[in-house]
């Protein structure tokens, strides 16, 4: 067997930190990509302008991602959004802070993020292949020695057996699975003992029962307000920009709250998304702004009225939900007809039926267990040599760029752990 080698399985963001950084701490590094090229996800990452991170302050970067956000203080101690955006900056990838804190390349490129990535690794001396698929992990005596490669069509007669002293897994999750997303991570993690948090979509489309958002179908509203309601009581709420659609909602604010979504879903509770359109007014604000608008134009008929209040295909819409007749003139509308109005425009209530599918989700929750993982060293606690890094770990965010900064803290941690348990004296 030759020694002191790690092999990291996957080539996306994390695992492509993770073998750059063994590498320079003098490891043999091997990286094995499914794929038939590495960083295909982090290509569409950010609709192909790659979100590398945020300058939220750390005690605000750790919150977006739950009650598991705090097993990743540790990697973000070491290696956080400014190390990032300074690490970039080295490999000539200039970078640009958006409205939310959002850092991007400054080309808008991804492909930029990806191209000086592999030449990064390229440098240091990582030993890439491609279209190698990882079948299983070759464990002895409670530590890992290698990993066994898949039989495909490129090496069809025998799979491969690669000796390694310390294994990184980062396969990423299950979503965008045409890029290589697939959950083999998690297979394999499995097979070695670890405990697999059960896996759903996030940052995920929402599908609404009835014919409200297929009529509204390309419909965009901004500062707009919008809570989840489970069995009746208020569980979260977001503010910003959403998207209706064929099948329901979509757009950023909807993404973030898809989390909370799913999960009572998947609990068959009933849940219902309340849309603010006027956050800006409170009740009695938005009666006095009505009561304004009625007195002044009295003949104007309400479907008229209404286009100073809502975008055009909202109108049929709130005249629907409403049951105020569109023909009739302001000033016979009744103190209960207003009072429906106001409602309907602080409390437009659309019922969640289901979410979309991995294929059209950002990323995956659930994954291996972060109480099986050491956050110091991303180390698996059940099996020495084995780390873990990125997505296939128990720890997702809203949109905003905190899971790449995540996978890249992840792998930075990961492959400098690994190398240090390999490289000996």
């Amino acid at each position: 067997m030759t020694g002191h080698r790690v092999i990291v399985v996957g080539g996306g963001a994390a695992g492509l930190m993770a073998a750059g950084q063994a590498a320079e701490m003098g490891a043999e590094t091997l990286l094995l990509e499914k794929m038939d090229r590495p960083g295909r996800k982090l290509r569409i990452a950010g609709k192909g302008r790659c979100n590398l991170t945020n300058v939220a302050p750390v005690s605000e970067f750790i919150a977006h991602f739950g009650p598991n956000g705090r097993f990743l203080r540790q990697a973000f101690s070491r290696f956080f959004n400014s190390d990032l955006v300074a690490f970039f900056e080295e490999l000539g990838v200039r970078t640009v802070t958006e409205r939310g804190g959002r850092v991007f390349p400054a080309s808008s490129q991804a492909q930029d993020v990806v191209d000086a990535l592999v030449w990064w690794i390229g440098k240091q001396g990582v030993t890439l292949r491609t279209r190698s698929p990882v079948e299983r992990l070759l464990v002895e005596g409670g530590r890992v020695v290698g990993v066994q490669r898949s039989r495909n069509q490129v090496f069809p007669k025998k799979p491969g057996f690669y000796p390694a002293d310390a294994v990184i897994i980062a396969t990423g999750g299950a979503s965008y699975p045409a890029t290589g997303s697939t959950g083999d991570g998690y297979r394999l993690a499995k097979s070695v003992g670890h405990t697999i948090v059960p896996i759903r979509p996030a940052l995920v489309p929402l599908e609404t029962a009835g014919d409200v958002a297929p009529r509204l179908q390309g419909l965009s509203l901004r500062h707009v307000t919008v809570g989840v309601w489970v069995n009746g009581k208020k569980q979260a709420e977001a503010f910003g920009e959403m998207l209706f659609t064929h099948f329901g909602l979509s757009g950023p604010i909807i993404l973030s709250l898809s989390r909370q979504v799913v999960d009572a879903l998947r609990l068959g509770q009933r849940v219902i998304l309340s849309i603010d359109l006027k956050p800006a007014l409170d009740e009695g604000k938005l009666d006095a702004r009505l009561l304004r608008d009625l007195d002044a134009h009295g003949k104007q008929q309400l479907r008229t009225l209404l286009k100073d209040l809502l975008p055009r295909k909202l109108i049929p819409v709130c005249i629907d939900l409403t049951g105020i007749p569109p023909d009739k003139p302001a000033h016979q509308i009744t103190s209960e007809e207003r009072k429906r109005l106001q409602t309907w425009l602080k409390d437009f209530r659309l019922e969640v039926t289901g979410h979309r599918p991995f294929t059209e989700a950002i990323i995956t929750a659930g994954g291996v267990d972060t109480r099986e993982v050491n956050p110091r060293t991303m180390a698996s606690r059940l099996v020495e040599g084995l780390y873990f890094a990125g997505e296939v770990l128990d720890v997702d965010a809203d949109t905003g760029g905190y899971n790449l900064q995540a996978a890249f803290s992840t792998g930075w941690v990961a492959g400098r752990s690994a190398a240090r348990q390999t490289v000996r004296p």
